[in-house]
C-alpha cells in the first residue's frame, strides 16, 4: 500500500512514538514497555488546525539512530520538527530540519494537548486495531497493518472514495512483487 517514490511530509510535522499491542494492564509503562511494539509516527501540522498526511514505521528502540533515520525518509529537509524533549531527538537541526521541542512534564498541558496530531493519529490507530482486527494484530506483520492504515488515513478526505481501490491497484502494478515468504518471514520494507 505504500507507493514507490511518494512525497515526503512538509511544513509543520509532529513527530512522537507509541506503543502498540501487547497486553493493556500490569505491564511496565513507558518507552520499554514488554510485550509492545515501539511505532514512530509523523503527522502534518496544518494552521489554523487539522492534520495532513502521516508515516509510521515500527522501530527497535527511541535512540537517536532510529528515530533519524525514520524522519530522514519521511519528512523533507527543511521542514519543522515538533517533538517532545526525549534526547533520541537532539540531532535534528543537523540534518536540515528546523526543531522545536517542548518538554511536555513543564508545559503544564497533557501531552494530548501539546502535541495533539501524532497523539490524534496514535489513538485512531490503536482504536482501527481494536475495531476492524479485534486486537488481534501479529508483531510479525505489525509493518503492513501500519502501511494499510496509513494508506486509508492519508486518503479519508478523498473526494473520490471509488478510487481508493484503483489507487490500490496502481501502486500493486508499480511496485516490485512482495512474495509470501517475505511477508512471512517479515522483511524491512521503505516506509
Amino acid at each position: 500500500m505504500v507507493r514507490p517514490g511518494r512525497d515526503q511530509l512538509h511544513g509543520n510535522v509532529e513527530v512522537d512514538e507509541s506503543l502498540v499491542g501487547g497486553i493493556s494492564s500490569g505491564g511496565k509503562r513507558g518507552r520499554g514497555a514488554e510485550n509492545k511494539e515501539l511505532v514512530v509516527i509523523a503527522v502534518e501540522i496544518h494552521e489554523p488546525k487539522g492534520f495532513g498526511r502521516i508515516r509510521m514505521k515500527r522501530v527497535e528502540d527511541a535512540s537517536a539512530a532510529s528515530l533519524s533515520e525514520f524522519i530522514s525518509e519521511a519528512v523533507k529537509p527543511g521542514a519543522t520538527i515538533l517533538t517532545d524533549a526525549w534526547k533520541g531527538y537532539n540531532d535534528l537541526e543537523k540534518q536540515g530540519y528546523k526543531h522545536i521541542k517542548t518538554n511536555i512534564s513543564d508545559s503544564g498541558d497533557p501531552a494530548h494537548v501539546v502535541m495533539p496530531g501524532v497523539h490524534r493519529v496514535a489513538s485512531l490507530l490503536k482504536r482501527w486495531i481494536l475495531g476492524t482486527h479485534q486486537g488481534a494484530v501479529s508483531k510479525k506483520y505489525l509493518d503492513y497493518y501500519l502501511d494499510e492504515y496509513t494508506f486509508r488515513f492519508n486518503r479519508r478526505s478523498s473526494r473520490s472514495r471509488g478510487l481508493l481501490f484503483y489507487r490500490l491497484m496502481q501502486h500493486a502494478v508499480a511496485m516490485h512483487p512482495i512474495s509470501y515468504q517475505e511477508i512471512v518471514e517479515n522483511h524491512e520494507h521503505k516506509i
